[in-house]
């Protein structure tokens, strides 16, 4: 008898942990219509860059229009409330400066050009005018700050705007705003390793995150918060076993970043679509 009680209280754990798993981690399925750009076409890391032409600027935004793949970009601001398209926390890598991007105004920004180029660091809404709806956009949100103020701001510049777009954003608070406040933006939980290099720290400003939060994050076990639309995942650190329980969840699998050939070979099969650095279709 005791037996038997033990044996039904581990089943009801069980039962448990799989409800709680599943409830954490479901996603939000809507019309498929919407997400079909998603799937269609190779999407562009932060543009069509190369050795001339500087990531996240405007040139690298027109060649990808001139192939026609879809933009992904990253979205920041500036110690002035300005939203502008750069990766990096730093400055370093890409301009040279010992500085973070937070703690200058757009102004001062201006006065440095990108990777050695004559290009400048674009604000969003530059970027929004430039694209004009003429292929889809995937913004990514690297908020530094409390969820709310950027957020805002972003779905400010872009009402009005004909295009197809997507948020992303590794933080699922800020996946959470747009849900509370703009559910008809489709939105995608990016998610991955959370492995950081010592050069990633010293030279783009990236946080090393606690095992905690890597723990939660890397198995999208705050879904719950963020209910997202898709799912972008880093490709190199994706295994068969995580693959399935993503594709469990319903929604369509991004992968990042692509950047040989050999990887998009592997990779190809696996994501409904790949977020690539250059031309592999």
């Amino acid at each position: 008898m005791k037996m038997n009680g033990l044996v039904i209280c581990l089943i009801l754990f069980l039962l448990g942990v799989s409800f709680f798993l599943k409830f954490a981690r479901a996603a939000e399925r809507i019309e498929p219509g919407r997400l079909a750009w998603l799937e269609e076409t190779l999407i562009a890391h932060r543009g069509l860059h190369d050795e001339k032409i500087p990531e996240n600027s405007l040139p690298a935004f027109q060649a990808a229009i001139e192939k026609g793949y879809p933009i992904e970009l990253d979205v920041t601001m500036t110690k002035d409330r300005k939203l502008v398209v750069y990766h990096d926390k730093k400055l370093r890598r890409g301009m040279g400066i010992d500085a973070y991007l937070h703690d200058l105004t757009y102004d001062e920004l201006t006065q440095y050009k990108l990777f050695g180029t004559a290009e400048k660091i674009p604000l969003f809404a530059e970027v929004l005018a430039t694209v004009a709806g003429r292929v889809p956009l995937l913004i990514e949100i690297k908020n530094e700050g409390k969820v709310g103020e950027m957020e805002s701001l972003l779905y400010q510049e872009l009402q009005g705007y004909k295009g197809q777009y997507a948020i992303q954003s590794f933080n699922p608070f800020t996946l959470q705003w747009f849900k509370n406040n703009a559910p008809e933006v489709i939105r995608g939980q990016l998610a991955g390793s959370f492995w950081v290099s010592d050069y990633e720290v010293e030279w783009a400003g990236t946080t090393r995150l606690p095992w905690y939060k890597k723990i939660l994050l890397r198995n999208l076990l705050l879904n719950f918060v963020s209910r997202p639309h898709f799912i972008a995942y880093e490709a190199k650190n994706l295994s068969t076993v995580r693959l399935r329980s993503l594709r469990r969840l319903g929604v369509p699998i991004l992968g990042w970043t692509i950047k040989t050939k050999a990887e998009y070979e592997e990779a190809k099969t696996k994501f409904n679509n790949l977020i690539v650095e250059g031309s592999f279709d």
